[in-house]
């Protein structure tokens, strides 16, 4: 009995350790595009790190990734800066690969 509980403890710490590298992996690449608009938006520094953090907590809202494209969406039409919606998700789904390998890097 004990190999099972074994068993479904190594389990259990590989699901909670895969989702952790999984939060992570968003988390960056929120950040990723959140650097990746700033620079659209002529925001740099201090201020471009600040922004960017502020498209990591948009992720919080909902599920999936939709409040994210949403906040940036948003941003770019506040400032009149002019990027497609397929830009946005192609740039998205592009850092979305950079950051699980800077991840799987670490």
């Amino acid at each position: 009995m004990t190999s099972l509980n074994d068993r479904e403890k190594a389990f259990e710490n590989k699901f909670a350790h895969d989702q952790e590298m999984k939060f992570k992996a968003e988390a960056r690449a929120n950040k990723l595009l959140g650097l990746w608009a700033a620079e659209k938006m002529g925001i740099s520094g201090d201020d471009a790190d600040a922004y960017a953090k502020t498209v990591v907590i948009a992720d919080f809202e909902e599920a999936g990734h939709e409040d994210v494209f949403r906040k940036v969406r948003g941003d770019f039409d506040a400032k009149n800066i002019a990027v497609s919606d397929e830009e946005i998700r192609a740039k998205m789904l592009e850092l979305a690969h950079i950051a699980i390998e800077q991840i799987q890097a670490e």
